[in-house]
C-alpha cells in the first residue's frame, strides 16, 4: 500500500490510497479459500470447486465484500499511520478499481487540530465544603415533625377548624346523576391544605362527629369523565370524625420511625442531606469554573464541519430568518463548546480516560431513579435509542475527565457556613442567567406552543471515534 498525504487548505487533507494488483488478488484468493468450504455445486464434492468456477459464479459479490474490507483496513491503517485524527466523517472517492485491478482512492478528510493540554494543570478554580451549623439540623428535624403531625379524636360535639383531620364517606352526584367514582368511604383531608377539590375542605370546617354536611366543588380539567369537567357537583358527607394535630415529640422513638438508629443518627444523616443538598450545586459551579478557564485556551483553527454540523442543532426548529439572523451568535457558541470539547478529549486520550460497560450501566440507572415512576419507560427508551446511550457514554466521559482536572489543578479550598453556600449559588445563578440570555435562540412559534418530547440526555465532549469513511459516487477509469 502506497499512502501520500496532501494539503489542501488548513485542516482540510487529500490521502492518495494505492494498493497495487497483488495485494488485491490476495485478499480476493484468502474469501476465494473462506467460502469454498461452504459452497455447494452440482458435479462438485465440498471444498473441491476450482477457483475459476467460483469466480464466474460468485465474482462480482465476492469482490463488493472484498471492496468494503480493503477500503476499511486501508483507510484506517493511513489515517493511524499519519497520525491524522478526522473531525466528522472522511469521504472516499474511488478513482480506479475492479476485479483484476489495483485500487486507487482519495481520502478526504478534515483533521483534528492539535491542541496544548499542558496548561491544565495550571488551571485555579474553587472547591467547596459546607459546614452545617447544629441548629441547621435541629430546624430542619422540627420541620419533619410539624409535616407528621399525630392526630387525635376530639369530643363529638367540638366543631372543626383549620389543621384539624377530618374523616367522612360522601356520595356525589352532577345534575343529579351519580357518576364513577362518585362514592367515597373514609376519605381524610386536614383542612386547610385544599388538597382534594379547590374550596372542597373550607366548607367542612366547623362540623361535627356524625354531622351530615352537602358540599359543593368544581370537576377539576383533569378529572378522568371529560364530559362532566367545570361542572359543579354536589357531594353529600357523611362526618365519621374529627380529629385535632398533636405535636411529635422528637425523640429516638420519631428518629426510628424514619429509618435512623436513634436521634443522634438522625441528626448525623440529617446533616449529611442538608450538605448533599449544596454539594452538588457546589460542585456544579466548580466545574464551571474549570469550564471558562478552559474556554480562555488556544486553538489554531476549528474544522468548520465541527462549527457547521454544532450551528444546526442550535438552529433546529427554527424558521430559516431566524437562524440568519442568529447565525454569528451560533457560530461563536459552536466555537466555543467545539473548542472545550476538543481540549477535554485530547486531555482524556493522553490520560488513558476510559468508561466501562459497568460504568455506563451505572450512569443509566441513575438517570432512571431520576424519573420515579417512569422507571420502564425511561428504561425502554435507552434500550431502543444507542444514540442516547452513546450520549451518557459522553456524560460519564466529560465526568472523569473533570475528576481527574480537579485533581491536577490547582485547588482553592474553601469551607463556607450553609448561608454563605446560598450567597455563593445566588450569585452564580444570575451571572449564568445573564450568560444564557445571551447565548438562548428565539423560540419559534410551534416551540411557544408545545414543548418538545425530552429524554434526559446530556451533551458528550467531542470524542474522535474511528467512524467508517463515507464513499462518494465513483468514476471509473
Amino acid at each position: 500500500m502506497k499512502v501520500t498525504v496532501e494539503n489542501k487548505k488548513g485542516l482540510n487533507k487529500d490521502i492518495k490510497v494505492f494498493v497495487d494488483k497483488k495485494t488485491m488478488d490476495g485478499y480476493m484468493d484468502e474469501k476465494y479459500e473462506e467460502i469454498k468450504g461452504t459452497v455447494n455445486l452440482k458435479g462438485f464434492r465440498p471444498g473441491k470447486v476450482p477457483k475459476e468456477i467460483l469466480k464466474r459464479q460468485f465474482g462480482k459479490a465476492i469482490f463488493g465484500e472484498v471492496l468494503d474490507k480493503v477500503l476499511k483496513d486501508t483507510s484506517t491503517k493511513a489515517l493511524e499511520e499519519n497520525k491524522i485524527k478526522p473531525a466528522g466523517q472522511p469521504k472516499l472517492d474511488l478513482k480506479t478499481y475492479g476485479e483484476d485491478k489495483e485500487l486507487e482512492y482519495i481520502i478526504s478528510v478534515t483533521e483534528l487540530p492539535k491542541v496544548e493540554v499542558k496548561n491544565i494543570e495550571n488551571i485555579k478554580f474553587d472547591e467547596y465544603s459546607v459546614k452545617i451549623d447544629e441548629k441547621e439540623s435541629d430546624t430542619r428535624i422540627k420541620e419533619i415533625a410539624k409535616n407528621q403531625p399525630n392526630f387525635k379524636d376530639v369530643d363529638k360535639d367540638v366543631k372543626s377548624k383549620d389543621g384539624d383531620l377530618v374523616v367522612f364517606d360522601y356520595k356525589a352526584t352532577v345534575d343529579g346523576k351519580e357518576f364513577k367514582g362518585s362514592e367515597g368511604k373514609n376519605t381524610q383531608l386536614t383542612l386547610g391544605k385544599d388538597l382534594f377539590l379547590k374550596g372542597f375542605d373550607k366548607q367542612l370546617t366547623g362540623v361535627k362527629k356524625d354531622d351530615e354536611k352537602i358540599v359543593e366543588a368544581v370537576l377539576p380539567e383533569n378529572f378522568p369523565e371529560k364530559d362532566l369537567i367545570n361542572k359543579t357537583a354536589k357531594f353529600v358527607c357523611k362526618i365519621t370524625a374529627v380529629k385535632k394535630p398533636e405535636p411529635v415529640e422528637i425523640n429516638d422513638e420519631f428518629a426510628k420511625n424514619l429509618g435512623a438508629k436513634d436521634l443522634a443518627d438522625l441528626k448525623t444523616l440529617i446533616t449529611k442531606q442538608i450538605n448533599d443538598e449544596y454539594k452538588n450545586s457546589l460542585e456544579r459551579l466548580s466545574k464551571n469554573q474549570i469550564l471558562k478557564e478552559i474556554e480562555k485556551f488556544k486553538v489554531d483553527e476549528i474544522p468548520e464541519n465541527l462549527i457547521e454540523e454544532e450551528v444546526k442543532i442550535l438552529s433546529q426548529g427554527m424558521s430559516e430568518e431566524d437562524a440568519k439572523k442568529s447565525r454569528k451568535n451560533f457560530e461563536d457558541i459552536a466555537k466555543k463548546r467545539i473548542k472545550v470539547g476538543l481540549i477535554l478529549n485530547e486531555f482524556g486520550e493522553q490520560n488513558q480516560v476510559k468508561v466501562t460497560e459497568q460504568e455506563l450501566q451505572a450512569e443509566v440507572q441513575k438517570q432512571v431513579r431520576m424519573m420515579p415512576g417512569q422507571e420502564k419507560m425511561v428504561m425502554d427508551f435507552y434500550q431502543k435509542n444507542p444514540s442516547a446511550i452513546s450520549s451518557l457514554r459522553g456524560t460519564v466521559y466529560e465526568e472523569k475527565i473533570i475528576s481527574l482536572i480537579k485533581e491536577k489543578a490547582k485547588t482553592n479550598k474553601k469551607e463556607v457556613s450553609k448561608d454563605e453556600a446560598e450567597k455563593i449559588l445566588k450569585e452564580s445563578q444570575k451571572i449564568e442567567t445573564s450568560s444564557s440570555a445571551k447565548e438562548e435562540k428565539p423560540k419559534t412559534s410551534s416551540e411557544k406552543k408545545a414543548p418538545a418530547k425530552k429524554a434526559p440526555t446530556k451533551k458528550a465532549p467531542a470524542k474522535t471515534t474511528k467512524a467508517k469513511p463515507k464513499t462518494k459516487k465513483v468514476s471509473k477509469k
